[in-house]
């Protein structure tokens, strides 16, 4: 059932109650277990009973009625709560619905999720209905609610009052953010201001995104309404804002993978108390996740010395208090949605059986289901179309100014010493032509990148921020060709040599998400990668590399659909030019 303002109709409440009266039988009992009780902080051992979807009852009786009830003798396990995600970007090349499959087999049976991609490429009512249908599955979903793009649009009425109203007050909805435009709204944005202010008022908490912020900075956005940020780098960074009265979140994500050393960090620093931390694995590509989602994240902590409670409580107790979700989340007590992890030993996080809404995802290392796609063409998600053509004479590159990756995502201006009228460049050097074109092929912008790679020679991407096309190569001839066999595949990356395909991800929803298996999406991933690898890319990550090429919240320019963005001056240096 989806999540309304009841998420039980009162029969069904009656069926529940009639369980624990001993007139109807429960669907499952959990006997003799041991379990993690978060309201006692400690291990106790009790029945389990499961009606549905519900826990309805932890205690020492059995249920007077058992006809058709299964049995599971848990006197050799430990039980602990569903884990929860509460930073998920679903849309890293997998979708949110293969996404929850993959970490519900692990676990992990609640999201909490970005909703910039549905936001930004459906209406307001599709998106919605969508978000309701996908809260059907057997993972729980939940959502954020943006206040802005992340980078500069050529429409900034995709921001409109009514459709953040609603958004914001869908009760499966739980937060504001991740608030990465705060610099405008402590120089005067009132209009963010305002849906913060809403925020507040529907009793919401606000996400921050506050990398480097200093003590001032942190206690502005407090005053402002931000009551949780995850961008500690370091254990001070994080004890910091703890000081201050912030959730504070661990991140331990591909290009951040920090949870060690932000713990040895706080623990050196004399934290002892970890009621008010979260852990996150920020959105991370697919092959990130082969090793797990959060079960991987408390190993980590356990292994760092905290009590394993704390590492439990972390992902999944702590989250659930922090959005006013634990009348329903987190703990295994009466009226509690029955996400239940069955472990081994206290020390193995990864579930040898998960149960998620009361339904068997995993039972003794083995997956109860085949996956089943899902039908996105029912809410108008369909592939990436380009009813317009490139060719070589559209791109020129004259200009004087280049991108240079200092890492993965950052990038800085840099004075391009190279001549530019060729049509293919040597790779002796780190030089490559560079293009971001309208998905509508309205309008461009050429220039060249310095540090993504020294051998690759056509590469296309409908993946990014925007869902806007970029061009990256040695040879325009080959970025031209590789962009025609995007647009033949639907959308996604193709990597071309010699006018020929030698490596592409087809991405079937939008020309940014994968409509396949995780298992199947990693495959595709890691081969990718290695071609790119094999051809000079040297930095963390290149599936953020390229989700982050517009993304105005990062030093310190962006390539965005204005033209080159000056992060820090807040103005284009080079306008898009029409095509």
């Amino acid at each position: 059932m989806t999540e309304r303002l009841y998420r039980w109709t009162k029969k069904r409440l009656r069926q529940q109650l009639a369980v624990v009266q001993g007139e109807r039988a429960p669907s499952l009992v959990l006997k003799d277990a041991t379990y993690l009780n978060h309201a006692r902080r400690k291990w106790l051992k009790a029945n389990i009973w499961v009606a549905e979807d519900r826990i309805v009852y932890v205690g020492k009786g059995m249920p007077p009625v058992l006809t058709n009830t299964e049995i599971v003798d848990c006197s050799q396990s430990r039980v602990v709560p569903g884990y929860i995600e509460h930073h998920a970007h679903p849309f890293q090349l997998y979708n949110p619905h293969s996404f929850a499959n993959y970490a519900a087999s692990r676990g992990t049976t609640t999201l909490i999720n970005d909703n910039m991609t549905f936001f930004l490429y459906l209406d307001k009512k599709k998106a919605l209905t969508l978000i309701d249908a996908l809260d059907e599955l057997p993972t729980s979903m939940y959502w954020w609610c943006r206040y802005d793009a992340q980078t500069e649009l050529n429409d900034e009425e995709l921001f409109s009052n009514s459709k953040m109203k609603e958004w914001l007050e869908h009760p499966l909805v739980v937060q504001g953010g991740e608030l990465t435009s705060w610099p405008k709204v402590l120089t005067g944005d009132d209009s963010i201001l305002h849906w913060m202010q809403e925020t507040t008022r529907l009793r919401k908490p606000i996400e921050g995104h506050l990398p480097g912020a200093s003590e001032r900075t942190l206690a502005q956005m407090a005053l402002l309404g931000v009551t949780c940020d995850h961008e500690s780098m370091t254990g001070e960074e994080a004890v910091r804002r703890l000081d201050l009265g912030y959730m504070t979140s661990l991140r331990h994500s591909s290009i951040r993978p920090d949870l060690p050393k932000l713990l040895k960090e706080m623990q050196e620093l004399g934290v002892d108390y970890f009621d008010r931390c979260l852990m996150t694995t920020d959105g991370s590509p697919p092959s990130f996740y082969e090793d797990g989602l959060m079960d991987k994240l408390i190993r980590i902590a356990i292994e760092s010395g905290l009590d394993p409670i704390d590492a439990y409580a972390m992902a999944s107790y702590n989250v659930a208090k922090y959005y006013q979700l634990d009348h329903k989340l987190g703990m295994i007590a009466p009226g509690r949605i029955a996400h239940l992890n069955i472990l081994d030993s206290v020390e193995n996080p990864t579930p040898t059986s998960v149960l998620a809404k009361g339904k068997w995802i995993v039972r003794d290392g083995k997956q109860c289901e085949e996956y089943e796609p899902f039908p996105w063409e029912e809410y108008g998600i369909g592939s990436f179309e380009a009813n317009w053509d490139l060719t070589e004479n559209d791109l020129h590159f004259s200009m004087p100014m280049g991108i240079e990756m200092v890492n993965a995502v950052i990038l800085k201006p840099y004075q391009i010493p190279i001549e530019c009228t060729d049509r293919i460049l040597s790779i002796e050097h780190e030089e490559s032509f560079f293009a971001m074109i309208d998905k509508n092929g309205e309008w461009l912008i050429t220039t060249m990148i310095k540090g993504f790679a020294t051998h690759v020679f056509g590469f296309a991407s409908s993946f990014s921020n925007t869902g806007d096309i970029i061009l990256i190569g040695k040879s325009v001839a080959d970025m031209v060709a590789a962009f025609r066999a995007l647009k033949e595949q639907g959308g996604g990356m193709t990597l071309v040599e010699d006018g020929e395909v030698i490596g592409s991800i087809p991405l079937q929803l939008f020309g940014i998400l994968s409509a396949k298996p995780m298992q199947e999406i990693m495959k595709d991933e890691k081969k990718f990668v290695k071609l790119l690898r094999d051809r000079g890319y040297k930095h963390e990550d290149p599936i953020y590399s390229l989700l982050f090429f517009s993304s105005t919240h990062l030093p310190y320019i962006r390539v965005t659909q204005r033209g080159i963005y000056d992060v820090k001056k807040k103005t284009v240096l080079f306008p898009a030019i029409m095509r």
